[in-house]
């Protein structure tokens, strides 16, 4: 554990602190509301949110519609305040000038991923609301999980479409506040079994997104209050590896975490029979990142690996697992039990938070 003077922060830290403060004091807050699949209903529950704000006395106006917006959408707008799009070659843009002139407390813009015609004061729509941000004015706006371009990679492996438009992960984690329009995958709409398999995944992908933005806020806050500096050894997290999880993913969360409250990061990977060369160089390349990220790494070896897992966990004092999942993936040891393992081990796992992270799309 750190010892006191190491956990004081220093002069620079402290300057930091102060000008992220004044920053904060003067620019507004930025709400995103994040759907996996168009027809979630994110732009309702938007419009929506806007309407709730302007009957508590805020000051609220839209800056940006999308053209297909549904009927009960446009019931909303009608309580609203519209400032008119910039027209330029039959392209929509936001009025940045506009906004900044008339200065609303709120400003609802529906479609984050956009891009500006040329000639506009910024190529992406982000960058405009970034200014906006900048000036003090509160933002509260809506994207589709495949617009997010960290994500675009998995997304389009899941749905085999490409889109042109992105936002920049780090854009998206810097949010006040993130809202997961959260409709289960058999209320989106008609669909065949592959469709709503499809639905199933992009839906995990968009809760490890929302989970990840969360994490960033908390750890932003504990920064800003100096709270981190008070925090011992308490966090002990697990990360299991197998030939398809995701472990760059939970071992870069697993290591911000543990940093973060001076916990401790855990790798295993339960060994298996003979793996296919693909399979075995995966678990090789995932054992040298965790390795990389000074994790604490062990191959278990045992006939039943979710017991050989929490045996483990308990033996090491572990407060969260991290384990990949797929609802398509019932290979290797994750077909010899009828019941779902992930879910064996969410319920055998006694005082020990277990996270699920989607498995890479083959």
């Amino acid at each position: 554990m750190p010892d006191t003077e190491h956990r004081r922060p220093s002069p620079e830290q402290l300057l930091q602190q102060v000008e992220a403060e004044q920053r904060r004091a003067t620019q507004g807050r930025l709400k995103i509301f994040l759907g996996y699949a168009g027809g979630v209903g994110k732009s309702l529950r938007m419009f929506d949110e806007g309407r709730r704000r302007r009957s508590r006395g805020e000051d609220v106006a839209v800056a940006a519609t999308q053209s297909t917006e549904p009927a009960v959408v446009e019931q909303l707008l009608t309580g609203l305040e519209v400032i008119p799009p910039r027209v330029m070659d039959g392209i929509y843009a936001i009025d940045v000038e506009a906004v900044l002139r008339r200065h609303p407390q709120v400003c609802l813009i529906d479609g984050l991923a956009y891009r500006n015609p040329p000639g506009s004061r910024h190529a992406e729509r982000w960058q405009d609301v970034e200014d906006l941000l900048a000036s003090g004015i509160s933002v509260v706006t809506s994207i589709n999980l495949q617009y997010v371009k960290e994500r675009q990679r998995q997304v389009e492996a899941i749905r085999g479409k490409k889109v042109q438009d992105s936002v920049p992960e780090a854009f998206i984690r810097a949010a006040d506040e993130i809202e997961l329009v959260d409709v289960p995958p058999e209320y989106c709409g008609p669909g065949n079994d592959a469709q709503q398999r499809e639905l199933s995944q992009l839906r995990e992908i968009a809760l490890v997104l929302a989970a990840d933005v969360v994490d960033h806020q908390l750890e932003t806050y504990l920064r800003r209050q100096g709270i981190e500096q008070l925090y011992g050894t308490q966090e002990r997290i697990l990360v299991c590896i197998t030939p398809r999880s995701n472990a760059s993913a939970m071992i870069r969360r697993g290591r911000r975490l543990a940093d973060l409250f001076y916990g401790d990061l855990y790798a295993v990977y339960v060994q298996q029979g003979v793996l296919s060369a693909p399979d075995q160089s995966m678990i090789e390349q995932n054992l040298a990142t965790a390795n990389e990220a000074a994790a604490y790494v062990e191959i278990l070896h045992g006939e039943d690996p979710i017991e050989s897992i929490l045996q483990y966990a308990y033996r090491n004092g572990i407060t969260q697992i991290f384990v990949g999942h797929s609802q398509q993936d019932n290979r290797g040891w994750l077909s010899r039990w009828k019941a779902n393992p992930v879910e064996r081990l969410i319920m055998e796992s006694e005082g020990i938070d277990v996270r699920i992270f989607p498995t890479e799309a083959a």
